[in-house]
């Protein structure tokens, strides 16, 4: 018989079954067993785990004291059975010993009831078979991801507790990419974490291969901004939290990062809670989020440090937008930055000049335009970048790291990259959307193709914009990449039919981010795999605080890995993308670089196109505060800038007095605070006379002579060589 164990790198493969055995991977295909609810048992692969051993693996020999007879339970016959009989002699372990013929009557009473066992799972899952996607469906799967919501660490599916071979997966053949470094390695997976990466790699019998050779094989990738079944203009975004995670993973992106968004006056606590009761019953794939700022107060500031110490959240978003919803104004903004700084934590902005759209938007529509065209119209190219730079301004005074989120245009994206060439701790993200489209789609005939594009910041109708951004990313001006998916259909795009302001803003993108990155940056030559990894993996990782468990392929991190094929191509359609909504920003674009699998959590759930999600399976992950990436030169950077203080002696000399006199006073006395109410601000001249070069003019009103009493009236003569004429002149007085 085989042994247990097998060379990765040695001519002999690992150990294989017949194919009357089922060798199941959570995810595979339709005729495969799926994941169970409670009370519904199931073997993952049984058989090898009745074959005669050698000595175990570690972790087989913790499930093997946790479960009797290599797994099956102890009510079921076999195991009466094998109770019964005589225990193994030493002989019998040893892997050159003959198969005894109790060992081929156990395997052969094994396989019988494996086939019973599917044939009733089968069956119970034909009676349930629906749609993930549906409410009944979700209901089913919720009642495993109970077990899940309240966990902080990244755990595996925990369906197998016997560590059998359902849980192991060795990829071959394929060139591992992260991004300081790409080589020719073997990866071996267990319990949801990669185990090895290198060479001539030792891994039980019975553990699943996957052929990556000719592929890469990279990090999944983290879309750090996605807003799913985000509540906007009286609708909801379509894509929710099952879809929106399912076709993220048909994309390539096994990680999401959403946005708990508070109204305003709404606990920021609540909010977060929503969003998590949301989100934990339908994830396909691992998320996190961030939560919104759209209010100041001390409940909020408050409200922030719960969040981060108690909840796992490391960001904060203020809007500078929105006005009358979500905008802060200045006064706030420098107070939500220096709360993110004195928690560790990372400010984020919406970077746009409210105020002004708001203006534009009224005068566009007293001038009779209403349609999407209006919507970028209302919010020009220089909108965004005075937000952009007033952001950087206002963080930098108070000294905390910004991330200015959707950098949409190339002043906005130039602001980000002059103020990282100071010195300052910003970052800029682009999104799929401006990096693979542009805004000269708004004056499109058809008004539900220029709906579709509507976002905010709008995308840019320059056309070189796209190219400019991604050469921002390539060279490291720009760092990480979301999609601000936030998807809407033709009917809830039609709410704003007769007014743009009311079109709900958001595009699709989650999906296509990879390819499209692969498309535009690494098959143009702009960029290397390496700092394609960078761009949708690894940086976010490191900003967000979850680098090496996320963004890297390493012992130790979790297993969420692609198996990338660069050469394939396909052509992007809302026909066969995985989202709920009815329209695709980037349809018709042909792109290089598909996912051929996809592992996340340790699981197969992508597999040469098909998608084998899971709702309830994905698991929140918590980011911790002070990410290294951001703050680890923050306190040396303040103390650098730090103004210092003047040692000089203190001033003795005379001060001059507003009423011209001097005396030698103090230090601390103003020369310019008058100790009186006087016209005159120069000495009278070296005779005592009035200072013609003085003012009379006083800032109250008051004219020089008001304290002297009025006459009635006075007396004019008029006189000719000393003789009074005839008549004299009364004039009324003051």
């Amino acid at each position: 018989m085989s042994s247990r164990r097998s060379s990765s790198g040695s001519g002999s493969q690992p150990q294989t079954t017949p194919d009357t055995s089922p060798q199941w991977i959570p995810g595979l295909g339709e005729d495969k067993p799926k994941p169970r609810t409670l009370g519904t048992s199931f073997f993952g692969y049984v058989p090898d785990a009745f074959v005669e051993k050698t000595p175990f693996m570690p972790s087989e020999k913790s499930a093997k004291a946790k479960t009797p007879s290599d797994g099956v339970p102890a009510t079921s016959p076999q195991y009466k059975s094998d109770k019964e009989a005589s225990p193994r002699s030493e002989d019998s372990l040893h892997p050159e010993s003959p198969i005894s013929e109790r060992s081929v009557s156990l395997l052969s009473s094994c396989a019988k009831f494996v086939e019973l066992t599917l044939k009733q799972q089968q069956q119970q899952q034909q009676e349930r078979d629906m749609d993930a996607s549906s409410d009944e469906g979700v209901v089913t799967e919720e009642v495993v991801a109970v077990k899940r919501v309240g966990r902080t660490e990244a755990e595996p599916w925990a369906d197998s507790p016997d560590g059998s071979a359902q849980n192991r997966l060795l990829i071959k053949g394929g060139r591992v990419v992260n991004d300081d470094m790409m080589q020719d390695a073997d990866i071996y997976i267990e319990d949801g974490l990669i185990k090895q990466v290198g060479q001539n790699l030792y891994v039980p019998g019975g553990t699943r291969s996957i052929d990556a050779k000719g592929k890469l094989v990279i990090p999944g990738g983290i879309d750090t901004h996605t807003h799913m079944q985000l509540p906007m203009m009286g609708t909801f975004a379509i894509d929710d939290f099952f879809v929106g995670t399912k076709a993220a993973l048909a994309g390539g992106t096994t990680m999401i990062m959403d946005f708990a968004l508070p109204q305003k006056n709404e606990s920021l606590v609540e909010a977060y809670h929503r969003w998590r009761a949301w989100a934990d019953a339908k994830v396909c794939c691992d998320y996190a989020l961030h939560v919104g700022v759209t209010w100041w107060s001390h409940k909020v500031r408050e409200e922030m440090e719960e969040l981060t110490l108690s909840h796992g959240i490391n960001s904060f978003k203020m809007f500078m937008a929105y006005k009358d919803v979500w905008q802060l104004d200045d006064g706030d903004l420098l107070e939500s930055f220096k709360r993110c700084k004195e928690l560790g934590a990372l400010a984020q902005v919406h970077a746009e000049h409210g105020d002004a759209i708001k203006e534009n938007c009224r005068k566009l529509l007293d001038m009779g335009i209403t349609g999407p065209e209006g919507h970028e119209l209302s919010r020009p190219e220089e909108v965004e970048a005075e937000a952009t730079n007033r952001a950087c301004v206002l963080a930098n005074q108070v000294g905390c790291p910004l991330y200015v989120v959707h950098v949409m245009s190339k002043s906005a994206a130039e602001i980000v990259a002059d103020n990282r060439r100071k010195g300052h701790i910003v970052f800029g993200e682009p999104i799929a959307a401006s990096l693979g489209t542009d805004g000269t789609h708004y004056w499109h005939k058809c008004w539900r193709h220029a709906a579709g594009h509507v976002m905010s910041p709008p995308l840019r109708p320059d056309p070189s914009t796209p190219n400019f951004l991604m050469d921002l990313l390539a060279n490291g001006d720009l760092q990480a990449t979301g999609t601000d998916n936030c998807t809407f259909s033709a009917p809830q795009k039609a709410l704003g039919k007769d007014d743009f302001t009311k079109i709900p803003n958001g595009v699709n993108g989650v999906e296509d981010r990879m390819s499209v990155i692969w498309e535009k940056g690494v098959a143009s030559g702009k960029m290397d795999p390496c700092r394609f990894v960078a761009t949708t993996s690894t940086n976010a990782a490191k900003i967000f605080n979850i680098y090496p468990k996320k963004g890297r392929i390493a012992a130790g991190s979790d297993a969420d890995l692609v198996v990338w094929n660069p050469h394939q191509t396909r052509v992007i359609s809302a026909k066969t993308h995985h989202h709920a909504v009815d329209f695709n920003i980037f349809e018709g674009m042909e792109v290089h670089g598909i996912p051929e699998y996809v592992v996340c959590g340790g699981r197969v759930v992508v597999e040469q196109g098909e998608v084998k999600a899971v709702a309830g399976s994905g698991k929140f992950v918590p980011t911790p505060v002070y990410s290294p990436h951001v703050y680890a030169r923050v306190k040396e950077r303040d103390n650098a800038s730090a103004p210092t203080k003047v040692d000089r002696p203190p001033y003795d000399g005379p001060v001059a007095q507003p009423n011209g006199t001097s005396h030698r006073g103090s230090a601390h006395e103003s020369p310019f605070t008058a100790t009186k109410e006087t016209f005159y601000t120069r000495g009278p001249t070296r005779s005592g006379g009035l200072n013609l070069h003085d003012s009379s003019f006083h800032v109250s009103g008051r004219q020089k002579g008001d304290e002297e009493s009025q006459r009635s009236r006075i007396k004019i003569v008029f006189s000719k060589e000393g003789k009074s004429l005839p008549g004299i002149f009364w004039c009324p007085g003051r």
